[in-house]
């Protein structure tokens, strides 16, 4: 069995799912914000699956960028 431990922006906002497809293809800076989300996300995985071990410091300075541009995500899907 796989679990998902990916912060994945649909799973973090399911009700705004279509949105996040047609902004990704119409809005070139939600494109980017998203992709940039991604990559942190998954470096953050490889980090808590020990595949990677930084500081603790470089850990929380990446999940607090994670947050960063979730919340500018967040902005441009609610408006």
């Amino acid at each position: 069995m796989s679990i998902e431990h990916h912060h994945d922006l649909s799973r973090e906002f399911p009700e705004y799912k279509a949105r996040i497809h047609e902004l990704k293809s119409k809005n070139q800076h939600f494109a980017n914000l998203y992709e940039d989300y991604r990559t942190v996300d998954k470096e953050i995985y490889r980090i808590e699956q020990a595949i990677e071990t930084p500081s603790d410091a470089y850990t929380e300075d990446l999940k607090k960028k994670r947050a960063h541009l979730k919340d500018q995500l967040y902005q441009i899907l609610s408006k």
